[in-house]
């Protein structure tokens, strides 16, 4: 099932001076829901990310809204209409995004970036931090496990080593001063 009906309810935070039928009519039409002036810089991020693999539909408001949860909310709205998108919504310095693709984390780090009050610099950006590879936690995390493992081991058998030595030298000292039996 695709559209609203496989989400549940959809956020319902949306200024009342964003007409969601617009911007759901332009984002149908190109991809990109801006003001005119706008517009092709957007249609080329969005192309490049086509080229990338990557199917982002862009959202432009010229004003911001009292905070940014509304931008998630409309990105949440458009994405419902494409399920196998990315939807970036921007105004001049909030930014929200949504997608099923990409982790929330991945989502956040674009949109860390993306606050450049550029909107064409700000698409960049988000579309690059999608591009780029995640950082391989989990492999650092079983070399650093493996790196304390072997360091505790290596302590215990110096830590043995060490002991048995001690344990020998005790020994020798207490034979050399025994006095011979005999004399």
């Amino acid at each position: 099932m695709t559209g609203h009906d496989s989400f549940g309810l959809l956020p319902t935070y949306i200024p009342q001076d964003v007409d969601m039928t617009v911007v759901k009519a332009q984002v149908a039409a190109d991809g990109v829901s801006a003001p005119p002036a706008a517009v092709p810089g957007l249609l080329d991020v969005v192309n490049q990310a086509r080229a990338e693999g990557i199917d982002l539909k862009i959202v432009l408001l010229d004003h911001n809204p009292p905070n940014d949860t509304p931008l998630r909310d409309i990105s949440t709205v458009v994405g419902a209409d494409y399920p196998d998108a990315t939807v970036l919504t921007l105004s001049p310095s909030y930014v929200g995004s949504y997608s099923t693709r990409f982790p929330r984390v991945t989502l956040e780090a674009g949109e860390d970036h993306s606050k450049t009050g550029n909107p064409v610099v700000s698409a960049q950006n988000f579309l690059h931090a999608l591009e780029t590879p995640e950082f391989p936690w989990t492999g650092l995390t079983i070399v650093l496990l493996v790196g304390v493992l072997a360091t505790a081991v290596g302590t215990r058998f110096l830590q043995l080593r060490g002991r048995r030595a001690a344990t020998s030298a005790i020994a020798a000292d207490a034979s050399a001063a025994e006095p011979a039996e005999g004399s």
